[in-house]
């Protein structure tokens, strides 16, 4: 067929920009119109305010399923600035534009959007949004239908307290009749308290005809806590404390937070987590910790004479029966391989500084409890046996 039969020149392109690319196009900024792109919209909105409570300018977050099918964010921050101040956008730019610039992110920031676009992506796909703003003694209200501002931001009484409250209902034209599901919500935010120990949130379900019924998270005790929880339904442990350290290393340009402990079951869970985000692929982070704990068991069984000098070197693979353990790494600057960041590289840095920090903190730990220590070498060394 001819040029001149078929034409295609620029009138055929279409271009499509901020909100109405959005809704044209959902699953490419949510990941799905099911049931996980509504747990989508969640995370971008709600991922504001958890980095208001890390950077310390909100003590807790507030997420709530409405009986008509909303979802509602509150934190008790400083409120989002109506119109803008020191570089940072407004209330509506903040809504509305794809790329404010503002999104926080390295070691200290959680990045719960998938491509770093923030909450106006929740916008664009909700039939409705509302955001309250309780700022120096004002409330403010700003209403949107389908990613439009239905009119400037109001002044509507004064405020009790400061913070933001924004609550929006996913578009059924989009979604259907996808609805969230309070047991993952659950799973994801109990994972954020746990890696981040000064953060509190809770969640709340109204939509059950018995009442509502209400989780809230916050594990002081970081990792441990997470590790003494997986183990809660496995073997009995070989050893009582949950072994724990957290480090800054300046060659990775950030930081390792890891807890482990062995039982007598024959599963090898470890889990692995990049600022934040679930790294179900492993990485550099995990395959560290693992030569690191090889490294740190082999010498100390050996130095005790736990393990005969001629015996093999203790592999990853030998001292992964029955371990259960977190590797949280948070880094200036994270290097993930693929579009949906479930694995981590770095390179060798990485590698090497979790191998590194795990060898010595782990190293001091067998020399400080050597009645523990002995117990995992015999628990290793009898896996070992048994292959």
């Amino acid at each position: 067929m001819s040029d001149a039969t078929n034409p295609y020149d620029a009138s055929h392109i279409q271009v499509l920009e901020g909100c109405e690319a959005m809704r044209k196009r959902p699953g490419m900024y949510v990941g799905s119109t099911t049931e996980r792109g509504v747990h989508q919209m969640v995370f971008d909105l709600a991922g504001r305010a958890v980095n208001e409570v890390l950077a310390g300018r909100a003590s807790s977050v507030d997420v709530t399923l409405t009986p008509d099918g909303g979802v509602c964010v509150t934190d008790d921050g400083p409120g989002i600035p109506i119109e803008g101040d020191n570089g940072s956008p407004g209330l509506e730019d903040f809504l509305t534009r794809m790329h404010p610039g503002t999104l926080p992110c390295g070691r200290h920031a959680v990045a719960m959007s998938l491509f770093g676009i923030g909450p106006c992506v929740t916008n664009a796909l909700s039939s409705r949004l509302t955001a309250e703003v309780r700022r120096a003694g004002v409330l403010w209200f700003q209403e949107y239908a389908r990613g439009v501002a239905l009119a400037p931001p109001a002044a509507a009484g004064q405020a009790n307290g400061s913070g933001t409250t924004i609550t929006f209902w996913p578009d059924t034209d989009i979604f259907g009749t996808a609805a969230c599901s309070f047991d993952v919500l659950s799973e994801r935010f109990g994972e954020l308290a746990f890696l981040n120990h000064g953060l509190a949130i809770s969640l709340t379900d109204e939509r059950l005809q018995a009442g509502p019924r209400s989780v809230r998270f916050r594990f002081p005790g970081g990792v441990r806590e997470l590790v003494a929880l997986l183990d809660a339904d496995a073997a009995p442990p070989v050893h009582p404390d949950v072994i724990g350290f957290e480090c800054d290393d300046p060659r990775m340009a950030g930081t390792v937070e890891v807890a482990l402990r062995w039982s007598g079951s024959h599963e090898d869970r470890v889990r692995g987590f990049a600022n934040s985000e679930p790294t179900p692929e492993g990485g550099t982070h995990v395959a560290g910790f693992r030569d690191g704990v090889a490294a740190a068991i082999d010498s100390y069984a050996r130095n005790s004479r736990l393990l005969a000098e001629a015996a093999p070197a203790l592999s990853a693979d030998q001292i992964g029966q029955g371990l259960t353990a977190v590797v949280s790494v948070k880094l200036d600057h994270p290097e993930f391989s693929g579009a949906t960041r479930g694995m981590l590289g770095g390179g060798t840095t990485v590698h090497a500084g979790v191998e590194v920090a795990v060898v010595e903190h782990l190293g001091i730990w067998l020399e400080q409890h050597p009645e523990q220590a002995a117990a995992i070498v015999g628990r290793i060394s009898h896996g070992a046996c048994r292959h």
